[in-house]
């Protein structure tokens, strides 16, 4: 255990050090006024960047293999250059389907190619596990698309409109979604519609994995947490659809999601008369599609180990296709265990095709589920990684903290989380940095989101169910209370990030559980610790 010293200095080897309010819109009053400039930072700061389609943090995001999905993203294209054609014209299309269909794949294709054609106005990836928190919740979805008009050439009347709303109110960002949409979209974009070369389409991809931020120190119960994000993303929606309605709002809106209860029972009740679906089904040949995306991994595979041609039969290649039930994600998880350095391709792929993948009529997952169940058995302990992977994904407090805190706060050293981890980088790699050293500030990257409902449903993992995903979390939250500080030793300056980083957990275990053990903490060193991290958050090092 690493107890931190009070008598040491967080400012070690800092130099021309002032500290400042922590308060934005103090701090924005203290830099000189410098035109449209500091205008643009402001709206800067409270985008989600790693949001935006072409961000670095998407960089290994899912596309759709060339030649596949064809036929779902020339509908859309045609959609977007004449979809304000005909009798009964819609605003907005809704992708929707079950987990592991591509929506994500197509929508990040379909953002390159509008972005090519001229007719991408913006967008916005929600993303429950990305490595940016921002990218979970709808206070930024609006900045993010304001600045992503801002910077397009084709919108300079736009662009100084919205700079002028955010000079006038620089608290804009902390208003009501739909007061947002109407200031920084609907009301600048008054009066384009006459002008030509305009883009068209605005893309929001996730919709479904748009969180609700929790404030205050008690969390939410489950059930309040799925009505807490419902009820954001029919905000969302909401001011999507009011938007739309509006003669002078020049944009269609490409929304994808899976069609969970909220969310379709605005498309097919609330919106119906302006939304065109796309259920991403056998209607679009994904087996086609698959088979193509199935045979182009095999071909780089076979190069890279010197296979023959032969390798692997036309009858393993259609059982995969089979076994992957319409669901992209099958086939790419398999395809990565297979590029995986834990064995040769040929045995890996012997052991995918013995694998019992169940009846697709009872269970349509059943073949994911013991493609999962395999790589996950696959390593020196299984239940230890199910448990390690839950009290990540499955609790939030955790998700989205770097890896290296959350193994500090597990006692889980990174030699032991290699040695956990080994054979599921299919799955989960852990960060590292250019010189393959730990990371500090990444989190646990997750290449999707089924796994998480695959955890969830006992009747899909067996026997690596977690019965209490949030107990290891309790466990070690009070007894870093209790111990003053982690087990695992720590540099200074790591012991305060690490602290920097537990206080803003803003999850106590239950009061019962905390006022039973409080005897055993040391408040008033908890106190003095909690200001001085404060302190240290707020330092600004000037340049000399």
């Amino acid at each position: 255990m690493t107890e931190f010293d009070l008598g040491s200095s967080f400012f070690h080897d800092a130099r021309n050090t002032t500290i400042h309010s922590t308060n934005f819109d103090s701090a924005m009053h203290m830099y000189p006024h410098n035109g449209r400039l500091q205008t643009v930072k402001h709206l800067q700061n409270h985008i989600a960047a790693g949001a935006l389609h072409n961000s670095a943090e998407r960089c290994d995001a899912p596309r759709c293999h060339p030649e596949t999905r064809v036929a779902v993203q020339g509908e859309l294209v045609d959609w977007i250059k004449h979809g304000e054609q005909g009798e009964n014209p819609k605003k907005i299309v809704w992708v929707t389907g079950p987990a592991g269909g591509g929506k994500t794949a197509i929508m990040s294709s379909l953002a390159e190619t509008c972005q090519n054609e001229g007719l991408f106005a913006g967008g916005f990836f929600f993303s429950t596990f990305a490595q940016s928190v921002n990218r979970r919740y709808k206070r930024c979805l609006v900045p993010t698309l304001a600045y992503q008009l801002v910077q397009h050439k084709a919108l300079q009347n736009v662009r100084e409109r919205i700079l002028i709303c955010v000079e006038k109110d620089p608290a804009i960002f902390r208003k009501r979604l739909e007061e947002q949409f109407s200031q920084l979209l609907t009301q600048p974009l008054q009066g384009t519609m006459r002008e030509t070369h305009l883009p068209k389409v605005i893309l929001i991809d996730g919709l479904d994995e748009c969180q609700a931020e929790e404030y205050g120190d008690t969390p939410r119960s489950r059930d309040e947490a799925i009505r807490a994000n419902e009820a954001d993303q029919t905000e969302i929606l909401d001011a999507i659809l009011k938007a739309t309605n509006n003669p002078s709002f020049p944009f269609r809106f490409i929304i994808a999601s899976r069609p969970e209860p909220a969310i379709l029972s605005f498309f097919t009740d609330t919106a119906h008369n302006i939304t065109k679906t796309i259920f991403l089904d056998n209607e679009y040949n994904p087996d086609a599609d698959i088979l193509l995306f199935v045979d182009a991994k095999f071909n780089a595979i076979r190069r890279q180990y010197h296979l023959p041609a032969s390798w692997p039969s036309q009858d393993v290649k259609h059982t995969l296709v089979t076994n992957a039930s319409g669901q992209f994600i099958y086939v790419a998880t398999a395809m990565r265990f297979l590029e995986g350095s834990s064995g040769p391709p040929e045995k890996l792929l012997d052991q995918i095709m013995a694998l019992g993948h169940g009846d697709v009529s009872v269970n349509p997952f059943a073949g994911l589920d013991a493609l999962y169940t395999h790589i996950l058995n696959s390593t020196p302990n299984p239940l230890l990684a199910a448990r390690f992977l839950c009290s990540i994904f499955l609790f939030s407090p955790l998700n989205g903290k770097s890896a290296w805190f959350t193994q500090v706060f597990l006692e889980f050293p990174s030699s032991e989380a290699s040695y956990v981890f080994r054979g599921l980088n299919s799955l989960i790699p852990i960060p590292l940095t250019q010189d393959h050293t730990q990371d500090h500030t990444s989190p646990y990257p997750l290449f999707h989101k089924p796994l998480t409902d695959f955890f969830k449903d006992k009747s899909r993992c067996g026997m690596l169910y977690v019965d209490d995903p949030d107990e290891l979390y309790y466990t070690r939250y009070l007894q870093i209370w209790k111990d003053k500080g982690p087990a695992m030793p720590l540099s200074q300056r790591d012991m305060g990030s690490f602290l920097h980083q537990f206080f803003e957990l803003g999850h106590l275990p239950d009061s019962r559980r905390f006022e039973e053990n409080f005897q055993l903490y040391d408040v008033a060193w908890w106190l003095h610790i909690s200001a001085v991290t404060s302190l240290f958050k707020e330092v600004h090092v000037q340049p000399p």
